[in-house]
Formats: C-alpha cells, sequence, structure tokens
C-alpha cells in the first residue's frame, strides 16, 4: 500500500537526516559506547549511566553540552529495539528523584507553616526534589536540530516497551509532562496544507492518514482540490512535522458515504457553491503524543478559519466512522441481551433468509460481507443494526462516557449526533468496525458551547429525534 511504503521510506529518510545533522555536532562521538549488533552489553550499561552522570555534571560549556547529548542521541538511534530498552532502563532505574532530598524538602514545607515567606521557599525547593535528574537528561536534547522530534519518537518507543518492561512507564510519565508544556495549544501554529505545499509535508499526509488511506498522488491531489481543505497543526519545533491534521469536503446538504464523497472522478465544486463542511478524516500523527489532545482545538479553529473565508457556509458536520460498534454488537448478542431485534425486524429478515431468525445468528451473518449485495438482506438487516448502531452511540459506556472513541471525541467537543447513514463506508474496515455505517456529528455554532458544558457536567449526548428515534429508548 502507498502508505506504508511512504512510511518505511519517511522513517529511513528522518534516521539518516537525523543521524547526519548530529553527528558534526557530536565529533566522533568518543566514549560513547556503540556496539555493531545495535545492542547494548552489561559493561556498555555501566559505561551509559557513566555518561549520564557526565551530562548531568555539565562540565564545560553550552558546545560541550551539545555534543554530549548529540552523541548519545545518535548512540540511540543506532540501536534495536533491545537496545533502546537498556538505554531507557538506565534512564528509569538510575535517574529518579533523590528520595533524601525529597523527604528533607517535604519535612521543611511542614515545618514552614505559619511563616509564608519561609512556606514559599520551601515550596519552591520542594518542586526541585520533586523533578527528577531524568528530565534535566531529557530536555538537553532540546537544543539539537529536530531533537524535539527525537524526544516524541522516545516516548513512542517506551510506550511499545512499556508492556513487558513496566518500570519505563516513568520514562513515558516524564516526557508527557514535558509535553503537555511544551505543545500547549497556544504554541501551536494551524496551517492550511495545499497541493502546492513541499513535497516532504505531502508524503507525511500519505503515510499519517489513519481513516481513510491516501491510495495514490491523485488521490491525495483530489484531496487538496479546490473544493477541499486539509489543514493541520505545527510546532515550531518541528516545522515539517503535522501533529495532527484534518481533511474537509466543500458540498451541498450532509455527506453520507464517504466513498461518493472521496470519488476521483466526480466534478469538482465551486466552493462558492457549497454550504457545508464535511470534516471527513482526522488523524494523530504522533505516537509519542498519546494523551496530549490538540483535535478539539484544531476543529475550533478550523471552523473559525473556514466562516472567515467562506461566510455563506450554513452548517459544520462529520462524515465519521463508528470503530467500535460491530465489537460492542458481537460482545452484546454473546452476552444474551434481550430486545435486540424487533418482532417485526425478526420477521422480515425470516422472508429474506427462508429461515427462522434468532438474534445468535447477527454475528455470522455478518462475517461476511456478502450480505450487502443482497439488496432484500441488506434492506430486511438495515432497521436492525441502524436501530442498535444508535442504542450503541447513546447508551454503550466506558467510565461514564461513550464507548466508542470517535463519538467520545466530537461530542466531548460539543457536537451532537446526528444521522446515521446505512452503507456509508463499504471499505473492508467499514464492514469491519461498523458494519458499512457511519455517523454525521453536527456543530451547530450556537449549541456547542451548551453540549459540550451538560457532557462535560453531567455526560449527557446532544441527539437528534431522529437518532433517538432509531435508538427506540
Amino acid at each position: 500500500m502507498v502508505a506504508m511504503q511512504a512510511s518505511g521510506t519517511l522513517l529511513e529518510r528522518g534516521l539518516r537526516s537525523l543521524v547526519g545533522a548530529w553527528r558534526g555536532i557530536a565529533g566522533g562521538g568518543e566514549g560513547v559506547p556503540l556496539s555493531r549488533e545495535g545492542v547494548l552489553g552489561p559493561k556498555d550499561v555501566d559505561r551509559l549511566h557513566g555518561l549520564f552522570a557526565e551530562c548531568l555534571e555539565a562540565r564545560g560549556g553550552e558546545v560541550s553540552a551539545r555534543a554530549r547529548a548529540a552523541a548519545l542521541g545518535r548512540l540511540y538511534l543506532g540501536l534495536n529495539d533491545d537496545g533502546k530498552r537498556a538505554f531507557l532502563q538506565v534512564l528509569a532505574k538510575g535517574f529518579a528523584a533523590d528520595e533524601p532530598a525529597l523527604d528533607k524538602a517535604m519535612t521543611a514545607v511542614r515545618g514552614a507553616a505559619g511563616d509564608p515567606v519561609a512556606r514559599q521557599k520551601a515550596e519552591r525547593r520542594l518542586r526541585q526534589a520533586l523533578t527528577p535528574p531524568r528530565q534535566k537528561l531529557l530536555t538537553q536534547f532540546t537544543g539539537l536540530p529536530q531533537g524535539v522530534k527525537f524526544l516524541v519518537d522516545m516516548r513512542a518507543d517506551a510506550l511499545r516497551f512499556r508492556k513487558e518492561t513496566p518500570e519505563l512507564a516513568i520514562v513515558d510519565a516524564d516526557l508527557e509532562d514535558l509535553f503537555v508544556a511544551w505543545f500547549d495549544v497556544g504554541f501551536l501554529e494551524l496551517q492550511r496544507i495545499t497541493w502546492n505545499s513541499p513535497a516532504a509535508l505531502l508524503e507525511k499526509l500519505i503515510a499519517y492518514e489513519a481513516v481513510h488511506a491516501i491510495e495514490s498522488w491523485d488521490d491525495l491531489r483530489n484531496r487538496l482540490d479546490a473544493d477541499r481543505r486539509c489543514y493541520a497543526f505545527f510546532h515550531p519545533r518541528m516545522p515539517l512535522e503535522p501533529l495532527i491534521f484534518v481533511e474537509v469536503a466543500l458540498v451541498k446538504g450532509i455527506a453520507g458515504n464517504v466513498q461518493a464523497l472521496l470519488d476521483q472522478a466526480s466534478p469538482v465544486m465551486d466552493p462558492g457553491e457549497a454550504d457545508t463542511a464535511i470534516f471527513y478524516s482526522i488523524s494523530n500523527t504522533q505516537t509519542g503524543l498519546r494523551g496530549i489532545s490538540f483535535g478539539n482545538f484544531l476543529i475550533k479553529r478550523v471552523v473559525d478559519d473556514l466562516t472567515r473565508e467562506l461566510p455563506h457556509l450554513k452548517q459544520f458536520s462529520t462524515l465519521s466512522p463508528i470503530p467500535g460498534f460491530r465489537k460492542w454488537l458481537d460482545e452484546t448478542v454473546a452476552q444474551g441481551a434481550p430486545d435486540l431485534v424487533t418482532a417485526d425486524a425478526r420477521e422480515k429478515l425470516r422472508e429474506a433468509l427462508g429461515q427462522r431468525f434468532s438474534k445468535g445468528m447477527l454475528p455470522g451473518l455478518l462475517k461476511d460481507n456478502a450480505w450487502a449485495d443482497n439488496a432484500v438482506l441488506a434492506e430486511a438487516l438495515k432497521p436492525v443494526l441502524l436501530r442498535l448502531c444508535a442504542r450503541y452511540l447513546l447508551t454503550a459506556q466506558d467510565r461514564g462516557k461513550p464507548r466508542d472513541p470517535v463519538a467520545r471525541f466530537h461530542l466531548s467537543n460539543g457536537a451532537s449526533v446526528h444521522r446515521l447513514n446505512w452503507l456509508g463506508d463499504r471499505s473492508k474496515n467499514g464492514f469491519k468496525q461498523s458494519a458499512g455505517t457511519m455517523v454525521n456529528y453536527l456543530y451547530r455554532l450556537d449549541d456547542i458551547d451548551q453540549n459540550h458544558e451538560r457532557f462535560v457536567r453531567d455526560s449527557t449526548i446532544a441527539a437528534s429525534g431522529e437518532v433517538k428515534r432509531l435508538a427506540d429508548l
């Protein structure tokens, strides 16, 4: 697939660029253990611990500090997964906060009660004691070219290794704490991406698209045509690395089928005639920034931008996947939940199948996507699946919030569940995730703030009367 090939090429090219950029800064990397096999032996690990300690001592000036960080960075990039895991374990185990100093600082805070000035000084020393040396080591990489991107990728590695190496959770947490401050939305820049954007950036759109794969350069060009928009957030220290991007189609009316929306043969529409902006794909690009939320700000900024450019737009809606529906449906049927299929729907399915229908047949019936090409069977399944999908979106919960991650995202941003679209995505993934069904979340500007507040306060889900009736609750 084009996206997979592009991703591999970009990764290799990025590593070569980074190693090359740091070679001159690091000099020869003298004293840095680097195995030709990309692993760290026991002696190498001991030496690495010493090198980290030297970095903390900050001997020499800024040039020396950059050289040490660059040499360690080059080492890390040259390691295989086992070597990187060992590198991160040294950070996790050897450079935590000093417990005696921390205990002393906490005692000083308690002893300063009643003296505001002493209390402030004690609290400041406590904050310093709470900051592990590991964080100071990590921040030294930010002085290098692409150093912030290097740390983002390092956290992605820590996330991969955490399951088998739980002690790396502390490195993950330290990096996340740093990123929360560094990637505050106030530091991010919203940019529109067009066909005239740098080729390296366009390649990344192909590689990072996570909802509807970009199959070719012609497909990408279609998505950046006059009746399309693409916006992304960038960080000043990662200028050619989109953090998250959204693809928008300018259309008449609310779209209900993604294949029709992305049809390269369809005529290009005059943006001046569009009355609706459809957000049909939102992709986070950096695994290492998991837990750092940009999407809610992105939607609002893009709506503002589109409103200024095209003031005649009346509606802002998504055409979204429902990634958890099929899994929930199979689980619900397996648990023997009652009232899944109405008597009328059961009779229609009996006629379509030519045999008695029971709800336990649903998973097996849907396993083969051939049902979608059988007009009679598809029509009989339609009211069953739409009813259950509406129930899934409005009632299925995980820790008090909607179970579906896409629903949770849009509802928390103030959207409402507007309409379900039967066979809105006939791709293999569309059938696997949601039996082909898609949903429109509507961003009605006058209701966004109220919907957001009610959802955050008491998990109230804003939904149209049509969707509520489908759920039959």
